[in-house]
């Protein structure tokens, strides 16, 4: 089969070689070798190709952590599925392997590049407004990123709980996209001051949640819009700077940091994860926003893309 593999660290464009008859993984007991359909691309594919990621498979391996997959054999054959591959077996290859137990049937109303790009976004935007920061209806909303993988999720997830919802976007392209998803103010970092231009659009409060995928200024301004008994929720770190938040100024403003490591839930608490991808499938308003089906061999180039920050939406590998 075609495979990428990676045998050395460093940047994905100098270490992603994409590998003509390259070995069929062979499933272990509990897992499934699947024919993939769809790989989505992730931020953490890049993070993992330079070793800066928490997961840190054994090299050589094929990247790819998020797919839509048939299953190629066995009594489940045929079965399309999504969820995580299974390091260092992963998605960016025509076959792959996941776990059995922790594979989820895949939505029949979104197609498998829609279907690879639900799993770990939306899983993460669910756990994130829902479960960590309790979004009720009517509360004001600030999402980061909101026109990327992770944050354009949030939006729609947080436009379906009945929130206000504030898209923070970096350049007028984005703010295009984030207008299309739904959001009610979309702000341009480049051209306007976040912080002030939220509270311009609440009236002095703040937003209630916050949905920082990114670190850095964004989290820092953040500190300086949110609401009263407000919440931010760390997600990531997309730009590359961890916060060293100083605490009583989450004192004083009486506002709550909450950390999410959505992967813990998978092992942790596996019966919540399915429930996540239940009510995702039940909620009409929840499309992937695939902003491009690429074949195989630009794999390499769409990590790179993603981890430059300089797309939006989804971009989903078809082998």
């Amino acid at each position: 089969m075609r495979a990428w593999q990676i045998a050395e660290l460093g940047a994905p464009l100098d270490v992603m070689k994409l590998v003509e008859g390259a070995d069929r993984p062979v499933p272990s007991e509990g897992q499934l070798l699947v024919k993939v359909r769809a790989a989505a691309v992730n931020f953490p594919d890049a993070l993992m190709a330079a070793g800066l990621y928490q997961v840190r498979p054994p090299l050589p391996y094929t990247p790819g952590v998020e797919l839509c997959g048939e299953v190629a054999e066995g009594p489940r054959a045929g079965e399309r599925l999504v969820g995580t591959a299974e390091l260092p077996a992963g998605a960016f290859a025509e076959y792959a392997l996941m776990n059995a137990a922790t594979a989820l049937p895949a939505p029949e109303r979104l197609d498998d590049a829609e279907a690879a790009a639900l799993h770990i976004a939306y899983q993460t935007a669910w756990f994130a407004l829902h479960r960590r920061a309790a979004l009720a209806p009517g509360e004001t909303l600030l999402v980061h990123a909101a026109a990327g993988g992770v944050g354009s999720a949030a939006v729609q997830l947080g436009k379906a709980a009945g929130a206000f919802v504030i898209a923070v976007v970096g350049g007028p392209e984005k703010a295009a996209v984030a207008r299309e998803l739904g959001a009610d103010l979309v702000i341009d970092r480049r051209a306007e001051d976040f912080p002030a231009a939220v509270r311009a659009a609440t009236g002095g409060r703040g937003a209630d949640v916050v949905f920082d995928p990114v670190g850095g200024s964004a989290y820092t301004g953040s500190t300086k819009c949110v609401a009263f008994e407000g919440r931010i929720v760390v997600v990531g770190f997309a730009s590359g700077e961890i916060p060293a938040p100083p605490l009583g100024h989450a004192l004083v403003k009486n506002y709550t940091v909450l950390g999410l490591h959505w992967g813990l839930y998978v092992t942790r608490d596996p019966a919540l994860v399915r429930h996540c991808h239940e009510a995702l499938t039940a909620l009409p308003a929840v499309r992937p926003l695939v902003s491009e089906r690429l074949p195989l061999p630009a794999a390499a180039d769409a990590v790179h893309r993603v981890a430059t920050g300089t797309t939006t939406g989804r971009l989903v590998v078809i082998p």
